[in-house]
């Protein structure tokens, strides 16, 4: 189901997430409060640790998996979290460093893009 921008939001193309995500480290807004790093290597990989958050006490804090472009969505999986199953992501500008996240569940969030690793 597509979602609609809010009026301020651009929706990325798959070559804003190429020249935009990846490469780069991006820190998703928690609920709990804090940010949660995840790392979208240029070989494909994502990967990622909740340790700082406590996360440790409910899931494997730590856990790396693949990424790719499915028209201008970013679809990952990881090994372990989520259970193995893959998911894909529709992202909106909402400034020069944040955006917002739709996944194809419906649920929404928010994050912030750091520097290149």
């Amino acid at each position: 189901m597509p979602h609609v921008a809010q009026a301020s939001e651009q929706a990325y193309s798959a070559q804003d997430i190429q020249s935009m995500i990846i490469g780069k480290r991006i820190y998703l807004a928690t609920p709990m409060g804090g940010e949660f790093p995840l790392n979208y290597r240029k070989n494909g990989v994502v990967d990622g640790s909740g340790e700082a958050l406590g996360l440790g006490r409910f899931v494997k804090p730590e856990d790396t998996g693949k990424w790719w472009i499915k028209g201008d969505r970013l679809c990952q999986q990881f090994q372990t979290w989520y259970k193995g199953a893959p998911m894909c992501f529709e992202l909106y500008k909402t400034g020069s460093k944040t955006l917002r996240w739709v996944r194809d569940n419906g649920q929404v969030g928010t994050a912030r893009i750091g520097d290149g690793i």
